[in-house]
């Protein structure tokens, strides 16, 4: 039998995947490493595939984003996109600049249940025509995401923290209005003032948050909590947009920032009533409210992304982290996404006991912004370690136990993949904060 294929370099894939689309945005290899061999290739292997999953925005070629991962994700993702742009802020402000716009252009503006579009709202993910597996269908342009809208706003902001012209903030003024103003709405419309989500299409994701498969959210014993969900992560999200909005909406001169200060506050007050989890004699975040109104108290770690974001108050943050850092949760390559305590656990659960890389990273970029630095630097070892044992490029996820010293690896996952990609800079961040803080001790 004989197969032949054929290539053609059409224009819109010629401008997709422009081959200097890396090096125009971003340009890793000026970075000046001091470090052992497994440290330098760690960095500049994970940096070079994100240089390699780069794309241009075709309505505005100058503007550069990040692809979610290869093979099964090369296309633009909000949540994703904007998370790659944030773990690489200090290299790249041009990159933050053309997520922001990339995503601004594709807002929502008209309410669709079909493709969960509501005004304001950024949208999940694009593909070239409908997605189809089994009962799942997703159109070519996808809205059904509860936290992509909140993070284009924090991104913003540390954008404008970053460097970004008040100018270039002020061209993107309306679509932080219109954010805003859609994660108001969503929370006002909500029967407990919470952000949530629920897929009207019946078609649609059924979780909306980043651990999007169906069986993700597990009470303590083991069970699916039903829908429509309030993801803990995505109340820290949405206070800390109202927070860098405010700030921004100050520093424009526009109305408002007041508000939304007291807006976050109310917000943070309503979780930390409803969302705190007694059971035996331990406190501890819910990864969220079920459509009951009960939280979900399996042990997550959604809540460690909580950190940072000025939702917690210090006390609240001191037990989130006592709870992360126990061995049900730190594993020996990464933080687990379900603890090992849980009936539901399973370490090859897609979101059920699995490590991924990114999530890891967040959880080590929050305890290092606490001043939690000892378990930061646990945490910054687990990922060291499983870079030494993956050829220094981070898969998006592995099993959550190893085999003896090996990591297993997920069959369908991504490598490379964005997000796990940009945690080298995470790491990076974190090895450069702690050299300058031992620095004073050795003159």
């Amino acid at each position: 039998m004989t197969i032949r294929l054929r290539c053609e370099a059409t224009r819109t894939s010629r401008s997709a995947h422009d081959a200097d689309a890396g090096a125009a945005a971003c340009d890793w290899d000026d970075l000046e490493l001091t470090g052992d061999d497994a440290w330098n290739d760690l960095v500049r292997t994970n940096l070079s595939d994100l240089k390699h999953l780069l794309q241009r925005d075709p309505e505005a070629p100058e503007d550069i984003y990040a692809a979610a991962g290869t093979p099964w994700y090369l296309t633009l993702f909000g949540r994703d996109s904007v998370w790659v742009a944030r773990m690489m802020l200090p290299h790249s402000l041009r990159l933050a600049r053309g997520t922001l716009r990339t995503l601004a252009r594709r807002q929502a503006s008209t309410t669709d249940p079909a493709t969960a579009a509501e005004p304001g709202k950024i949208l999940h993910e694009v593909r070239r025509e409908t997605y189809s597996q089994d009962e799942l269908q997703l159109p070519a342009v996808y809205y059904g995401s509860v936290d992509a809208t909140p993070l284009w706003i924090v991104l913003l902001h540390e954008s404008w923290r970053a460097g970004l012209g008040l100018s270039e903030v002020k061209e993107m003024l309306p679509n932080l209005l219109a954010a805003l103003q859609w994660q108001a709405t969503a929370v006002e419309t909500s029967p407990d003032g919470f952000l949530r989500y629920v897929d009207e299409s019946g078609h649609g994701l059924s979780n909306q948050g980043w651990k999007d498969s169906g069986d993700s959210m597990r009470r303590a014993d083991g069970s699916i909590a039903p829908v429509p969900i309030a993801l803990v992560e995505a109340q820290a999200y949405a206070v800390q947009a109202a927070l860098g909005a405010a700030e921004l909406l100050d520093a424009l001169g526009e109305p408002g920032g007041q508000g939304w200060r007291e807006w976050a506050q109310a917000l943070a007050q309503r979780v930390r009533e409803k969302f705190w989890v007694e059971r035996a004699g331990e406190r501890y975040l819910a990864m969220g409210l079920d459509g009951e109104g009960h939280p979900i108290d399996g042990v997550g770690s959604n809540m460690g992304h909580a950190l940072g974001t000025g939702m917690l108050t210090t006390e609240e943050e001191d037990m989130v982290v006592e709870r992360l850092m126990r061995p049900d949760m730190l594993r020996r390559f990464g933080i687990g996404t379900l603890s090992a305590e849980n009936p539901a656990y399973n370490p090859t659960g897609y979101h059920s006991g699995s490590v991924w890389v990114h999530d890891t990273a967040i959880i080590l970029r929050g305890l290092a912004q606490g001043g939690y630095m000892a378990e930061a630097d646990e945490v910054f070892d687990a990922l060291v370690r499983l870079s030494a044992r993956s050829q220094h490029r981070f898969p998006e996820l592995i099993a959550g136990e190893p085999v003896g010293e090996e990591p297993v690896p997920y069959p369908a996952a991504c490598r490379p993949q964005a997000w796990s990609a940009a945690s080298a800079a995470v790491l990076l961040q974190h090895a450069d904060q702690r050299a300058a803080q031992l620095e004073p001790s050795r003159t």
